[in-house]
């Protein structure tokens, strides 16, 4: 089983995280912040990821330290549970359809962290989290995994679309990019031996 649990604490958050790559998109989040416990549930869902997530952070002075560790954690986790990648597609891509809003995710789980971000939220807020935050939590997220990231949106102007069309095709891309292979017989999708 492909399954892992991190706990990680610091002065500003201290969070407990369960994750299992083969599960069937079942979830309990709680960070403090609604719109990120939203666009969590929403990704472990379209993943068919497992999640039990939670985090106490200094929400007092915003989400930013909540959002960035929350994806630290994530991150180490989907790490973790895919060990030296033994046979699994590596590669994964979703164009995903969120009403007006139009998000392509492209992973590629390479060891190399990178974050290509074209996302265009025409508002700084969605309730009481800032949409600056979603830049920041990719970035922690793609760094902690070891992956490349890219988002990029075609269409849409309700920043509540595009962002959950981003974490929706994200859960999709990483859900194909993580899947075993089975012509793989085993081997690291890589030439260099290694990922």
């Amino acid at each position: 089983m492909r399954e892992v649990k991190i706990t990680r604490e610091t002065k500003e958050t201290q969070i407990t995280l369960t994750l299992n790559l083969d599960g069937s998109g079942d979830y309990e989040i709680r960070t403090g912040c609604g719109f990120l416990d939203h666009m969590l549930e929403l990704f472990t869902s379209h993943g068919s990821f497992d999640i039990y997530l939670s985090c106490k952070g200094d929400t007092q002075v915003d989400f930013h330290h909540t959002a960035e560790d929350v994806a630290i954690v994530l991150g180490q986790a989907f790490d973790k549970a895919l060990g030296n990648r033994a046979g699994i597609t590596r590669y994964g891509s979703m164009i995903l359809p969120m009403d007006e809003a139009l998000i392509l995710a492209a992973v590629d789980i390479s060891g190399r962290a990178a974050l290509g971000y074209a996302l265009e939220i025409p508002t700084q807020k969605v309730g009481e989290f800032d949409t600056e935050m979603v830049k920041e939590f990719m970035t922690a997220f793609s760094r902690s995994l070891g992956a490349s990231v890219h988002l990029t949106q075609f269409a849409g102007d309700n920043s509540h679309h595009i962002v959950e069309g981003a974490f929706k095709a994200l859960a999709r891309a990483l859900a194909a990019a993580v899947t075993v292979d089975e012509r793989l017989n085993g081997r690291i999708p890589s030439t260099k031996g290694s990922i």
